[in-house]
């Protein structure tokens, strides 16, 4: 008999695991997934043309509000839980759920779901969202071409569209972006890799991804989300942790998973986080993972014009899913506002409308700063009026990319950008040249 199963997900992990284990596998039925953390997922259907041969009709994705009856109507053998970024203890309140409900609970792990690449693959994961990983990302990337290798960035799925157009996404232009038609979050992580000259792929199926990668680069760079762990079976894996939250690399699922599994940690932002919690953090890897090699790093602050920001009332703006499910409590931009002088940080709370608004709702913690939300066209046209519609003087953007090349902002605006930059010795150039250099 086949075993029923549901995958509960967030449009990415759980349509990768049914991808590699479970789309051609007669042993399993899927009967539905289940999202959640994203908005306008669920309501949809995993289509046909993806799904396979064993689902003419594709597979219903429903809210994961109604994880319990779902169970009941489908009589569900087992779910397995693919989404990431959450506490350990909220994973097992999950699985209380299910198990409850008659199922059982399944969490999927590096063998059954990592694919192996004909060429050398590099991870950048992490142990929270926020912690750093694309300047990470970005750094590997130019040190990799510095030693003569063509590489390409597979990006971490984000497919908020139509689900069978984004089988296959590659990106080298700002044209390619426009072409489909990605999101703020999309570009966010898109952007800073054309920039370097650095070819982007995402999508779906990341093994068709991986196979058209290879046949254009010499190396495999998988840009990470979240705090998951990488799709691909990697040759060397780096970890980005955070010390200002420190414990949560023992304490939220997966990213404890990328802490057993890294080759290399790199402590960001030491330069402006409490010099105990650098111990603290450095005190957890190396208890469980004392083989890794530690690196030190922060990542400075760049802004255009910071006299522009002294004196003046300021909308903060921070990349949306560091506030949201990733918790922080503020980013770049606010730091960026405090150090160069701004004379208010102004709430934006009270300017929010619609699906901002909600964002606030969902996520009450959030506090003064706004969140860059914008999952489709409806939400980019509820930040845009959020921003244009606030008291201020000056916009400060810790966004990774120009808010204006998707929505118009009237008020004058001065972005703020950050690299990785390694601290001490050894350095990832060390590292990268003694384990690829030619």
């Amino acid at each position: 008999m086949t075993i029923r199963t549901l995958i509960m997900g967030a449009a990415g992990r759980d349509f990768h695991n049914f991808n590699v284990f479970f789309r051609d596998n007669p042993d399993y039925q899927v009967v539905a997934f289940t999202a959640t953390q994203i908005p306008n997922i669920d309501g949809r259907r995993y289509p046909a043309v993806l799904a396979g041969s064993l689902y003419p009709e594709g597979i219903p994705i429903y809210p994961e509000s109604e994880l319990r009856d779902l169970i009941k109507e489908f009589d569900v053998d087992q779910v397995v839980f693919a989404y990431s970024d959450v506490p350990h203890e909220y994973v097992m309140h999950k699985a209380a759920l299910v198990n409850e409900a008659g199922a059982d609970f399944r969490i999927m792990g590096l063998k059954s779901t990592q694919l192996k690449s004909t060429k050398p693959v590099i991870s950048v994961t992490a142990i929270r969202t926020g912690s750093g990983k694309s300047q990470t990302t970005r750094r590997v990337s130019l040190i990799l071409r510095d030693l003569g290798f063509r590489v390409a960035a597979i990006r971490h799925p984000m497919p908020y569209g139509d689900l069978a157009k984004q089988k296959v996404q590659r990106f080298a232009t700002y044209s390619d972006l426009d072409l489909h038609e990605c999101t703020i979050e999309e570009r966010e992580e898109y952007e800073p890799h054309l920039d370097n000259g650095v070819i982007v792929y995402a999508g779906v199926d990341y093994e068709a991804i991986l196979r058209q990668a290879e046949s254009e680069v010499d190396i495999i760079l998988w840009d990470g989300g979240n705090n998951d762990f990488s799709f691909y079976k990697e040759d060397l894996a780096i970890v980005v942790l955070d010390p200002h939250r420190p414990g949560h690399e023992t304490s939220y699922y997966p990213g404890e998973t990328n802490t057993n599994h890294a080759d290399v940690f790199v402590i960001n932002k030491v330069d402006t986080a409490n010099p105990d919690n650098v111990i603290q953090v450095r005190d957890n890897i190396h208890r469980i993972n004392p083989k890794a090699i530690v690196i030190e790093a922060a990542s400075p602050l760049f802004v255009d014009d910071p006299e522009a920001i002294r004196g003046k009332r300021v909308l903060v703006v921070e990349d949306g899913p560091t506030l949201t499910h990733g918790g922080m409590k503020y980013g770049a931009a606010y730091v960026a506002a405090r150090r160069f002088g701004a004379k208010e940080i102004v709430d934006p709370r009270q300017f929010a409308v619609r699906t901002i608004a909600e964002t606030y709702q969902k996520y009450p913690e959030t506090g003064p700063i706004l969140p860059a939300m914008g999952y489709g066209p409806e939400q980019m046209k509820d930040l845009e009026e959020t921003i244009n519609s606030s008291d201020v003087e000056l916009v400060v953007s810790g966004t990774p990319i120009d808010l204006n090349r998707i929505i118009k902002v009237t008020k004058p605006m001065q972005r703020v950008r950050y690299e990785l930059q390694e601290i001490g010795l050894p350095t990832l150039k060390e590292i990268l040249s003694k384990k690829f250099g030619k």
